[in-house]
């Protein structure tokens, strides 16, 4: 385990580096932030020359990979960092110099276990992209498929590994500390930051999700998602079809090619709330360099390391609450809030209805164009707060996406109305899954899993409460840590001995 002094020396450094780049500023001039953390920022930047504009996106290029992933998960917290650093770090560009070809060659093949003439007739030595994690390449098959390989960057779950260590100690200590940075959850997402990278680190479970959001597409159309080469995907290595388009952050040039902007606008909203809402499966990383226009129209989508998922229960009620928004009824946004216990119970419904109605009333039915993000980002942070809500994080990833689509829709129509776009989906899902039919379904299959599981129920309390005379079941040992201390292990063993010295005790005596 890494000792804490190693933990203060990595942050110090990145301390000094966020603080060149005046990316501490904020957090430093933020009246909630407790006493302790402004001291430790203000020893940081001593004697740094600070610049008046922060350039919170350059900070996190500047700590490198791991960081720069944070970065992008800590765009999706303005109520943590604020939102001029969240919507700075939305600029992140996820790219670095690529790694010589020689040593992604020599991978592939460690990873494929057989050499790469066996398996593609040629590889383009210059990647098309080079990201914190990864690099990709354009290549050809042996049966002269155009594919694109994702390798995974050299040592890379290295240092990931130690950077995330440090981070989770730190977030521990600042969480420690109460108040509003309790109430914010930091160790939460620094797990959630944990499970996105995991899973970007092994290439089998990226290839996998994107085989099943294929699945789960096929009845939406124009929607294209690249088929896996399954022969040729591995732990650091992913092969997948090539997809020829154009990126829609190229607005000019999709124009140029004949395609209309608003219709590709309105057919990505209406893919994201299928996954969301239908599927509860989503692409959580839908910036414009993952997203193209192909000759025929199709809109495709790339790059499945960071996905989301929600229950059912859940889709259900942000499907209410979208509706709710929609027409205005913040009373029943209100109510799921509290049925959801997103809310505290020992606050008052009608109240959070009329702080929800303050914040929706003076963007409902307006133009993207016209809505001020700022303004509505203050009014819900001051609710969260006023009300006690904590983060939920099966929503972290869906609330960072929803801005991102939003983003994206926007670059391609900025007058476009998100709430009469996603107004008919959103009803119709409703319509088919929260109607009197579907509550029946629900209900046959409910009591059909309770019925089913009731042998399985029985066993277990068997297992709890067994039958007189029978030996209980041994009680959990707590974990131990063993400190190391002069030259033996006697202080780790005193700790021990007490510890069965007190379960024996118990058992016995108790």
């Amino acid at each position: 385990m890494t000792h804490p002094v190693t933990h203060g020396w990595r942050l110090l450094k990145w301390g000094r580096t966020l603080a060149r780049h005046g990316a501490l500023q904020g957090i430093e001039r933020d009246p909630l932030t407790p006493p302790r953390v402004k001291m430790l920022i203000r020893i940081a930047r001593f004697g740094a020359r600070v610049p008046k504009q922060p350039n919170y996106s350059a900070a996190f290029e500047a700590l490198g990979p791991a960081a720069i992933k944070l970065g992008q998960s800590l765009a999706t917290r303005p109520d943590l960092v604020g939102e001029e650093a969240a919507r700075d770090l939305f600029r992140l560009q996820d790219a670095l110099p690529p790694a010589p070809f020689e040593v992604i060659r020599a991978s592939i093949e460690t990873a494929l276990g057989k050499p790469v003439e066996n398996l593609f007739q040629s590889i383009d030595p210059v990647p098309v992209g080079a990201a914190s994690i990864a690099q990709v390449h354009k290549a050809v098959t042996t049966e002269g498929r155009t594919v694109a390989i994702k390798v995974l960057r050299p040592h890379i779950e290295d240092d990931f590994a130690a950077a995330l260590e440090t981070y989770e100690w730190a977030a521990a200590q600042v969480e420690a500390m109460g108040g509003e940075l309790s109430r914010l959850r930091p160790r939460l997402v620094i797990a959630t930051f944990r499970q996105w990278t995991m899973r970007e680190l092994d290439l089998r479970r990226e290839a996998a999700s994107a085989s099943e959001l294929a699945e789960a597409m096929t009845a939406e159309p124009g929607y294209k998602i690249p088929s896996i080469d399954w022969q040729r995907t591995a732990r650091r290595v992913m092969t997948l079809e090539w997809i020829d388009g154009i990126k829609l952050s190229r607005r000019d040039d999709l124009i140029a090619a004949g395609h209309d902007p608003k219709i590709l606008a309105q057919r990505l909203i209406r893919a994201f709330l299928r996954q969301a809402i239908s599927e509860g499966f989503f692409h959580a990383d839908l910036h414009q360099g993952n997203l193209f226009a192909m000759p025929n129209g199709d809109l495709a989508a790339i790059d499945f390391g960071i996905m989301g998922r929600i229950n059912r229960q859940a889709r259900t009620w942000l499907a209410e609450i979208l509706y709710g928004l929609l027409t205005g009824n913040y009373r029943r946004v209100a109510e799921i809030h509290f049925e959801a216990q997103y809310v505290p119970a020992h606050h008052n419904v009608d109240e959070f209805a009329t702080a929800l109605r303050a914040v929706g009333e003076p963007i409902r039915g307006l133009p993207v164009k016209d809505i001020s993000i700022g303004q509505m980002l203050d009014g819900l942070f001051a609710i969260t707060r006023d009300f006690d809500m904590q983060t939920q994080p099966h929503l972290l990833l869906l609330q960072k996406t929803m801005v991102m689509v939003e983003g994206v829709a926007q670059s391609l129509d900025p007058d476009i109305n998100m709430w009469d776009t996603s107004g008919p989906f959103v009803q119709e899902w409703m319509r088919t899954e929260l109607g009197p039919e579907a509550a029946l379904a629900d209900r046959l299959i409910l009591d059909f899993r309770t019925l089913a599981g009731l042998p399985d129920l029985v066993r277990r309390i068997e297992t709890h409460y067994p039958k007189a005379g029978a030996a209980p079941p041994a009680p959990p040992l707590r974990e131990i840590q063993v400190v190391r201390i002069g030259g033996g292990w006697r202080y780790a063993a005193v700790a021990i001995l007490a510890a069965a010295a007190g379960i024996a005790g118990t058992l016995f005596f108790g």
